[in-house]
């Protein structure tokens, strides 16, 4: 069954964040035209129920990304629709990944699934990509990581300082862009109601350790309001 996940700060991290920081939420001064909405992985083949990587809660989450991407859009920033591909020169460069910790059936239906023209590695149809917005390819889980394509380069062309993740996995690519662009300086925060993972115990570990370490966790509609 798909479904948002159920989510609340737990009382012990907010006192952690509060004492470490001095407020739950530090990146919520900085103008719309300087932020960007970075939705992760949200394509055919993470999203399909007939597929063998569908997640699907995933599916839950489209109308949250189009309620904040539009929010965005009005308010003068930008939304990036990132697509994770299998490409020779990523099996070239990290094999261990598709060969050791991928079965042999898992790497060959992986990769048909996100060769670049292939059905499976397009953004599901379900949301709204606007001819304005930036789609961005990755071959990494992090999409800012050494190697995993240009994003960072295109954020920082674009103005951007502080980023807004959304999409699927929390747990994995979510997660891994997030901590990754924090350590490159950008103010980053992950949308809880935005994002998805198979299980709400591995989605709310993510979101409480990232909360912990690395940036803000907030949902939709305080974002949308901030915007408005």
């Amino acid at each position: 069954m798909s479904k948002v996940h159920p989510f609340e700060m737990p009382d012990w991290a907010v006192e952690r964040i509060n004492a470490r920081q001095g407020r739950l939420h530090v990146h919520d001064s900085l103008p719309a035209d300087r932020t960007a909405l970075v939705v992760v992985d949200m394509q055919n083949y993470f999203l399909d129920p007939q597929s063998g990587a569908s997640v699907p809660n995933a599916r839950a989450i489209v109308g949250n990304i189009n309620r904040l991407a539009k929010a965005l859009r009005q308010a003068g920033g930008t939304v990036v629709w990132i697509r994770t591909l299998y490409t020779e020169q990523a099996l070239a460069e990290i094999p261990h990944f598709h060969q050791t910790l991928l079965t042999p059936a898992r790497f060959e239906t992986r990769c048909a699934a996100l060769e670049r023209e292939a059905e499976g590695s397009q953004i599901w149809p379900a949301l709204d990509v606007r001819d304005e917005d930036m789609i961005v390819e990755k071959t990494r889980y992090s999409g800012v990581i050494q190697g995993a394509g240009d994003l960072e380069h295109r954020l920082r062309a674009a103005g951007i300082e502080a980023i807004l993740v959304g999409g699927t996995m929390t747990n994995a690519c979510c997660d891994s862009t997030a901590r990754d662009a924090m350590m490159l300086n950008f103010r980053t925060t992950m949308v809880h109601d935005a994002c998805a993972s198979l299980r709400d115990d591995e989605h709310a570990f993510a979101l409480i350790n990232f909360a912990l370490f690395f940036g803000d966790v907030t949902d939709t509609t305080t974002l949308i309001e901030r915007y408005s």
